[in-house]
């Protein structure tokens, strides 16, 4: 597929490798009228979930992330929580950039009405991509997706190669399990306890966005300590 413009909207390819920026670079906080603008990144499942609060939490955060002011960067996809998130965020004015890849795209799971469509040649240059953008990520409910592109944010974390929050709102207890695996995984020694402080855990949109838009944390990389 060549670049095209629909409907006035942008619509690009991106070269295979996407450049991560350095853990020190935070550049694409800006303030305006003294409020700190942040590009927002939200990982969730493509999926809507069995109870109905799930889909509601993606809208309230696709609508809170526009009402702040603040630019919202995700999957691309229009379906399930995902179109959720960027539909609310949509509606309230907000810039919602993409990225999304040439075969999801084939699929026509591609929400066409963004405000930018990045298409990427492979997963792992959309994930890039995707960190590339953002300066702080919250992640809702999702399956085996969900959890690859955050796992894969909080290594790269804890290896310095970025320094980007990542923080989980945890809609109706659904990360519980997930809190305790990493638990058990700092108590058999196979995690330490900063680098497990490198998944964050909130429970409310306000808290998610809050923590997701902060400077992070100091931190030492793992090996270089």
């Amino acid at each position: 597929m060549a670049q095209t413009l629909l409907a006035g909207n942008r619509v690009g390819h991106l070269s295979p490798w996407p450049r991560l920026r350095p853990a020190t670079h935070r550049a694409r906080h800006r303030l305006t009228h003294d409020v700190v603008m942040a590009v927002i990144c939200v990982f969730c499942g493509s999926s809507s979930g069995s109870d109905p609060v799930f889909v509601e939490t993606a809208r309230l955060l696709g609508s809170t992330i526009a009402a702040d002011g603040h630019r919202l960067v995700y999957g691309g996809g229009h379906v399930g929580l995902m179109g959720a998130v960027a539909d609310a965020a949509l509606a309230d004015g907000g810039t919602v950039t993409g990225v999304m890849t040439e075969q999801l795209v084939a699929a026509e799971v591609a929400h066409l009405g963004l405000t930018e469509l990045e298409i990427a040649p492979s997963m792992h240059a959309r994930k890039a991509r995707m960190a590339e953008l953002s300066d702080g990520v919250i992640v809702l409910p999702g399956g085996f997706g969900t959890l690859d592109e955050t796992f894969e944010i909080i290594t790269w974390n804890q290896l310095g190669l970025i320094a980007v929050p990542v923080v989980f709102l945890d809609v109706a207890n659904y990360f519980a399990p997930l809190f305790d695996f990493i638990d058990a995984s700092v108590s058999t020694g196979f995690v330490s306890e900063p680098n497990a402080a490198l998944a964050r855990r909130v429970t409310t949109v306000h808290s998610a966005v809050s923590m997701a838009i902060a400077p992070p944390d100091d931190y030492t990389p793992k090996w270089l300590g």
